[in-house]
């Protein structure tokens, strides 16, 4: 299945500008961008930036940051670390999502294709609206929560063992790149929690701190917070970190047959 599909407010026509690399440049690679800013009242479209590699870093991410340093400086983006951590530079590139700042341009061959996550609200140009989004991850109460006292002037401990179980599952960093390749969270965003914020869930379901694993799970039994996920595998093929949110989906799943037998 295509993992692209446009932004819900897309309507894309051919009116873009086409930004030339400099001359005497020797190698150009050619960026064609999705556009859109709402106070112009113009449709989204495509501009078509060239750069030239041997001025410019290794990941897309450097030719974003060249193009609105030297030529467009209206491009807007999200970015931060640089360093695939923060997720702030999610977006798709060449019809699959992920971070600029991970994506080497030398892995996209031909003219490298930008647009902003599918199937989200866009702010403007590559920026999607994660309001959503991250109203749906505060709905799952991600901290830890417990009834017993804490334990006087000490930590919460836990086993090698335990903490174990948790990898895999903590290092997700919400870039949304998951959620928004997953068919059933386009059809269904409103009710369905989406892979992104499922395997969060889990994360503090397997956490052995954690005394409200009941209460947890009660919240997602639900036909569709939980159960819209079809294990299509889009969330695991995507995942700029290599996790697995179907597998964190289907355990939840497990643990609600075993509570129900």
């Amino acid at each position: 299945m295509a993992e692209f599909a446009l932004p819900r407010n897309s309507k894309i026509n051919g009116k873009g500008r086409v930004h030339k690399a400099p001359p005497g440049a020797k190698r150009v690679k050619a960026l064609k961008v999705y556009r859109y800013d709402p106070d112009s009242g113009q449709n989204p479209h495509y501009d078509r930036f060239e750069v030239d590699l041997d001025e410019t870093g290794p990941m897309v991410l450097d030719a974003l940051i060249k193009i609105k340093s030297e030529q467009d400086p209206s491009l807007t983006f999200r970015r931060s670390c640089r360093e695939g951590i923060c997720g702030s530079c999610s977006m798709n590139i060449d019809g699959r999502n992920g971070l600029a700042c991970t994506t080497a341009i030398e892995d996209v061959k031909g003219e490298i294709r930008i647009t902003p996550l599918p199937h989200m609200d866009v702010i403007k140009d590559l920026v999607p609206d994660f309001t959503h989004f991250f109203a749906q991850y505060a709905s799952i109460q991600p901290w830890l929560k417990t009834v017993t006292p804490d334990p006087s002037g000490k930590e919460r401990l836990q086993s090698p063992e335990d903490r174990a179980k948790l990898d895999g599952l903590y290092e997700c960093i919400l870039c949304a790149c998951c959620s928004s390749s997953c068919p059933s969270y386009w059809w269904n965003s409103d009710k369905f929690l989406g892979p992104a914020i499922l395997l969060q869930a889990y994360r503090w379901i397997a956490d052995s701190r954690d005394e409200m694993t009941g209460e947890r799970l009660d919240e997602l039994e639900d036909p569709f917070r939980l159960y819209r996920c079809h294990t299509i595998m889009n969330c695991a093929n995507v995942c700029p970190k290599g996790l697995n949110p179907a597998k964190a989906i289907a355990e939840t799943k497990k643990l609600l047959v075993e509570r129900a037998v």
